[in-house]
């Protein structure tokens, strides 16, 4: 697995996202970490994969900490 980190929200609620130490976009929900992921050739990622992977780094929050 690529290493993925997810950092911490910011101002606008986004998390900016790293693949494999490349920034790929800023995610505003699980769904686009898993569209992220896909992208990255990892196309059998589902969002139950993404909210219990340990190979993901969430900095500044888990999964479900995302700002609205």
């Amino acid at each position: 697995m690529p290493q993925v980190v997810v950092y911490p929200p910011a101002p606008d609620g986004g998390r900016r996202v790293r693949v494999a130490g490349s920034f790929v976009g800023m995610a505003y929900t699980v769904i686009d970490v898993v569209e992220f992921l896909r992208g990255a050739g990892l196309e059998d990622v589902e969002p139950e994969d993404v909210v219990g992977a340990e190979w993901i780094e969430w900095r500044g929050g888990g999964p479900g900490d995302w700002v609205h």
